[in-house]
């Protein structure tokens, strides 16, 4: 199951961590979607700052299972806020499934780091 943990908790640095990079060195990408969510640039900006401490901490909880849990649970919260995000500003479906999935996916990992302590 420890493996399980491994897998999820480095795809999931993986893409938090490439968000919180793109958002630092202000992506097209990201620019197009603070737009989209109605969010100003400076204000989005700032969701870097948890992405990239989730990352980390997702990596370094491999080690400390305590700060693991604790950074998949950040993103579980990080997640629900970024579908509120969306449901608000009516997005379609594909957006939501697909950041619903990444908040289901931070749940397991948070889930299996938990149980391999």
């Amino acid at each position: 199951m420890f493996v399980a943990t491994v897998v999820v908790s480095g795809l999931l640095a993986f893409v938090f961590g490439a968000g919180a990079a793109g958002k630092l060195t202000k992506a097209r990408s990201e620019l197009a979607k603070a737009t989209k969510l109605r969010i100003s640039w400076p204000r989005y900006r700032l969701i870097a700052l948890p992405e990239a401490a989730a990352a980390a901490g997702l990596l370094a909880g491999l080690g400390v299972a305590a700060v693991g849990v604790a950074a998949a649970a950040g993103l579980v919260a990080l997640m629900a806020g970024a579908l509120a995000f969306r449901i608000r500003v009516h997005d379609t479906i594909p957006w939501l499934a697909g950041d619903a999935a990444v908040l289901v996916l931070a749940a397991v990992t948070a889930t299996l780091r938990a149980l391999t302590a």
